[in-house]
């Protein structure tokens, strides 16, 4: 896949195929790989000179009062609203502050709330399993593994093939109504979101009762069930049963959309690293994401993953930080020819349904006649 010009450095570079197509090299018009290879050495020397990796308390203990402050007034407004349908309203307010919760946990499980690894993960593991209602063991199993090889087929579990079908072989196996919805799959991207709120909640419970190791199982199962309980018995007890399952499901439409839009334009149509290709750590995280410009407001919408650069090439990094650190990996990219995607977030989404349209061409139109395609083809 080539990059956009209007993402890209601007002098060329050398091409190498990638998965998708010519990508950019990595390798600097000025210096050997060798050199290249060394650009996460250089580049974490300047951010440790500015301190950059020390952790912000003060910060996350305001973002996580602001948070519990919001929550208090969404369920003071449910009491004082009763049994008023504007209480859908409130429930979207209520899928907003969940998934701001699920970024909390997100940034507890990279180690950059707490000073120590165990508070640091019991933390995460209340704010994602007791809070969000998605098991905490399953995210960091599936989010290492993502973390350590991005964008690469076989390894990163974020391309698997779901309901979308982000690699082009995935959607060419589809036959029938999944091919039916494959073809469309980017226009049907947002609308799909409405039900991965529910999804993560199944993959969660899933992996918890499934075979195999899990971290805390017992732990993260009581967890789990009480916060499903407790959420549960109070709408359907304080509210009638239709009016419950609304308010159950736009909190959990929004859940869904706000988590799947903030995560998507990160890696979604950017390079795909083939099977068994071996990048250097620099090359491979700068070359597969994407940032999202914005001011200070993109931050906090995004829960600090418009930095997407900068987070994977420093995981444990707080949020506050990775403002400053995007200067220094901007200026190291642009002196060594390395491409650094950064877009607008409408230009992000339109890129990302761009991509996932493409690669879902690739399916099988149910409707085809199989005589008149052979025909076509001769």
């Amino acid at each position: 896949m080539a990059l956009p010009a209007s993402e890209s450095p601007s002098a060329p570079a050398p091409l190498i195929e990638g998965r998708l197509g010519a990508v950019r090299s990595t390798v600097s018009r000025t210096a050997s790989p060798v050199d290249v290879a060394a650009s996460y050495s250089e580049v974490s020397r300047a951010v440790k000179a500015q301190d950059l990796l020390r952790r912000a308390p003060g910060y996350y203990a305001l973002v996580v009062a602001c948070l519990v402050l919001a929550a208090a007034a969404d369920i003071g407004g449910m009491v004082l609203l009763g049994h008023s349908w504007y209480q859908l309203i409130l429930a979207g307010v209520l899928g907003l502050i969940f998934t701001q919760f699920a970024f909390l946990s997100h940034e507890a499980a990279h180690r950059q709330v707490l000073g120590s690894g165990p508070a640091n993960d019991r933390l995460g593991r209340y704010l994602g399993t007791f809070v969000v209602g998605m098991s905490y063991a399953w995210w960091m199993n599936k989010h290492t593994r993502h973390h350590a090889n991005p964008n690469q087929i076989g390894k990163d579990p974020d391309i698997e093939v779901d309901t979308i079908s982000f690699l082009e072989e995935d959607a060419a196996k589809r036959t029938g109504l999944m091919a039916l919805i494959t073809r469309r799959q980017g226009y049907l991207f947002f609308p799909l979101l409405t039900m991965e709120g529910l999804n993560l909640h199944l993959l969660s419970f899933r992996h918890l009762v499934g075979p195999g190791t899990v971290k805390r199982r017992k732990t993260e199962l009581v967890l789990l069930t009480t916060r499903f309980a407790l959420y549960l018995g109070l709408l359907f007890v304080f509210f009638p049963p239709g009016m419950a399952a609304a308010f159950l499901g736009v909190q959990m439409a929004v859940f869904g959309v706000y988590m799947g839009a903030s995560f998507a334009p990160n890696h979604k149509g950017m390079p795909i690293i083939p099977a068994g290709v071996k990048l250097d750590f620099f090359s491979k995280q700068v070359l597969t994401s994407r940032n999202i410009r914005g001011g200070w407001w993109a931050p906090l919408l995004f829960g600090g993953l418009n930095y997407q650069v900068e987070h994977h090439l420093f995981p444990s990094m707080a949020r506050p930080h990775l403002a400053r650190a995007r200067l220094i990996v901007r200026e190291h990219c642009a002196a060594n020819g390395v491409p650094y995607t950064e877009t607008s977030m409408a230009r992000s989404y339109a890129i990302v349904v761009a991509h996932l349209n493409r690669v879902g061409l690739q399916a099988r139109d149910p409707f085809a006649c199989p005589v008149v395609a052979q025909y076509r083809g001769a």
